[in-house]
């Protein structure tokens, strides 16, 4: 069984018309997995519903604890893109070594529709928890990155290996 931890993002973000803003209702996370046929035992925990940049060391405490007390051994964890690489880095420091845990998001709310990268990263994290070996890793635009090589690039909007 797979289990997937919900923390929020902009995987999970709404868009407010009038107000142009982005806000938490609820997670899309189990109607994705509907839509796109998904045949895998999954579990879906929703843990939170935050922005990354709000995320404190007490959120990712708490994320570590369900991740270290879950039946599962594969681990997606759906995140901001913003903090993702802190997050991994917290998650590898508590030493949770027996389980293969794959760090996701999204640039582009799935509520934008067939814009959002959101169906494809979920899917590679998918398939990554399921052939990678036990670690700490994010995956982001079709590519898999442990967890001590990744960035973020702000300006371009994509994640790249910080040494090839």
């Amino acid at each position: 069984m797979i289990e997937i931890f919900i923390t929020g993002g902009t995987f999970d973000k709404e868009y407010n018309e009038i107000t142009g803003t982005l806000f938490f209702e609820n997670t899309h996370l189990p109607k994705m997995l509907e839509r796109s046929r998904c045949r895998l035992p999954i579990k879906v925990s929703k843990l939170m519903m935050k922005d990354s940049l709000e995320l404190v060391d007490e959120d990712r405490l708490k994320l570590c604890n369900h991740i270290a007390t879950s039946n599962a051994d594969q681990i997606v964890v759906t995140h901001g893109t913003d903090t993702m690489v802190e997050t991994a880095r917290f998650i590898a420091d508590q030493n949770i070594a027996s389980k293969t845990i794959i760090l996701t998001g999204a640039m582009i709310p799935y509520a934008f529709g067939s814009s959002s990268d959101g169906f494809f990263n979920l899917g590679c994290a998918l398939s990554f928890v399921q052939c990678k070996p036990n670690g700490v890793y994010v995956s982001m635009n079709g590519q898999c990155f442990d967890w001590h090589n990744v960035a973020k690039n702000k300006e371009k909007g994509f994640f790249h290996p910080l040494q090839e």
